[in-house]
């Protein structure tokens, strides 16, 4: 073996890191081994558990595909393994690791609850058979449990968490690493994977998952996605052009002035420090200030750092728990017959339908909109915002769990950080504000298409369109009253 390498076999489990591109663990093990072979690990009955729904597993399938091509291109074997549910992968993975005599396993970190048991049985199952396995920071800029307060906890309010993580941040420029080597073609790698077929690896990845439907594609775009690193790495660059205007267009739905990145910083097509390289780029290093676009967007991707700590640092989010504990007392409607007009887009709330419409046809809504439709959901329904949290899991194309806890539990007051109980979203003036001449609604609820400007923020009574579900302003008073009696 040569010296320059530590180890002669190394694995990539690949999981939410699906690039070539600065991607640490692949980056790691090809620094580190001879020889490397990548594998992933489909669970669909804990995907399911956790409420992952058709749009986000395709999406991950088809970026998983692309990657695979690109791996080859490196000489690089992606493997597929389906195991139902996570705790089969720790044994699953012990018997690859023996029968391969593989030397180090390599992965990227991942901080739910049930990830992070997942990823502790694994270590301790392959450090019995003498196996290192490598944790890498990547899904995140600094590591859960860097950014403490001066008492050694973790933060519970943004602003300080915001302060304290872009001073902990320094002058990094975070450059995105480079792609691994090319493996040298030998006689070594052939003999390690010949025992695969009695493993259950294939390198076939399959279109769709037991349990779960396919996604229907169009010129090979997923809801309107085109999948993989080549094609994030596009939308980024799109982005650039436009990213100045971020700070005034960003909360208009009609306009598509936001990146659209989400998706796949989700499976990882691209990473979160290839997108604040290029945002620190644009404005000379600077977190805060320069362009108010750019500063604006690096304070959205610091909120979503700070979810990803929150769940590190307080289980109990995983565990369908609200954050203030005082709120689990709101007595919650279970109206199913509300909960399903909502789902579907027919509440008589244009902005409403509009927004759930857009999110049941394209697998992605607007930010502005999920705050709207989440607060419409959880204060002027008061129905329990797991429902609406689970319906997000299972519709959205990036689906992200801390994201989407930390964003319903902050719309419906029950959050760190959250909107004070007595703020609740007016979709009506909301609408106005934010949709001025209802292009956005026309667009997704067609039957009010003919409504004058005016009119169709708050419809005349109609037989194509159904009355206003609730009145929002007893709605909201009776919201206020329940919550002021939890204090």
């Amino acid at each position: 073996m040569s010296a320059e390498f530590a180890f002669q076999r190394g694995l990539v489990w690949l999981r939410n890191d699906l690039r070539r591109q600065d991607n640490t663990a692949l980056y790691r093990a090809a620094k580190s081994c001879r020889h490397i072979a990548a594998l992933f690990i489909a669970c669909p009955q804990t995907w399911r558990s956790h409420d992952e729904g058709d749009p986000v597993v395709a999406f991950r399938l088809a970026c998983l595909r692309e990657l695979q091509q690109g791996l080859a291109e490196r000489n690089i074997p992606l493997y597929f393994l389906e195991l139902p549910k996570f705790e089969q992968v720790p044994k699953a993975l012990t018997q690859i690791a023996r029968r391969l005599e593989i030397d180090a396993l390599f992965a990227n970190a991942e901080y739910p609850l049930n990830e992070w048991r997942r990823d502790t049985a694994v270590r301790e199952a392959l450090k019995k058979i003498d196996v290192p396995v490598e944790y890498s920071t990547d899904r995140t800029l600094l590591p859960p449990g860097a950014v403490k307060t001066g008492s050694g906890d973790a933060y519970k309010v943004f602003t300080p968490f915001k302060r304290a993580f872009i001073e902990r941040c320094g002058g990094s420029e975070f450059a995105p690493l480079p792609q691994p080597r090319v493996m040298d073609e030998d006689k070594v790698w052939p003999s390690w994977i010949a025992v695969e077929a009695a493993h259950n690896l294939v390198q076939t990845i399959p279109d769709q998952l037991r349990g779960y439907g396919a996604v229907p594609a169009k010129n090979g775009q997923l809801l309107g996605w085109k999948p993989g690193e080549k094609a994030a790495a596009k939308r980024l660059r799109q982005f650039r052009e436009d990213i100045d205007g971020y700070a005034d267009e960003r909360d208009f739905p009609a306009i598509d002035a936001t990146s659209r990145l989400s998706p796949y910083l989700n499976c990882g097509a691209i990473s979160i420090r290839q997108c604040v390289h290029m945002a620190l780029q644009l404005n000379a290093g600077q977190w805060t200030g320069g362009s108010d676009g750019v500063s604006c967007w690096l304070g959205e991707l610091i909120w979503r750092e700070f979810y990803t700590h929150l769940i590190a640092a307080f289980p109990r989010l995983c565990m369908h728990r609200p954050f203030k504990p005082e709120t689990d007392k709101v007595p919650w409607s279970y109206s199913e017959a509300d909960f399903k007009r909502w789902c579907r887009g027919k509440t008589g709330v244009p902005i409403v339908d509009a927004a759930m419409r857009q999110l049941n046809q394209t697998g992605w809504m607007h930010n502005r909109l999920r705050m709207v439709v989440a607060s419409f959901l959880s204060k002027n329904l008061l129905i329990d915002w797991r429902w609406g949290e689970r319906y997000f899991m299972q519709k959205l194309i990036d689906a992200d769990f801390a994201a989407n806890n930390g964003g319903w539990q902050w719309a419906a007051s029950t959050g760190t950080d959250a909107v004070p109980y007595f703020r609740v979203f007016n979709p009506y003036s909301q609408s106005k504000k934010f949709d001025r001449r209802g292009e956005f609604i026309r667009e997704f609820v067609p039957e009010l298409r003919e409504l004058s400007d005016d009119e169709i923020h708050c419809p005349p009574p109609s037989a194509d369109y159904p009355p206003p579900i609730c009145d929002v302003g007893q709605s909201r008073k009776h919201a206020i009253e329940v919550f002021a009696s939890l204090r």
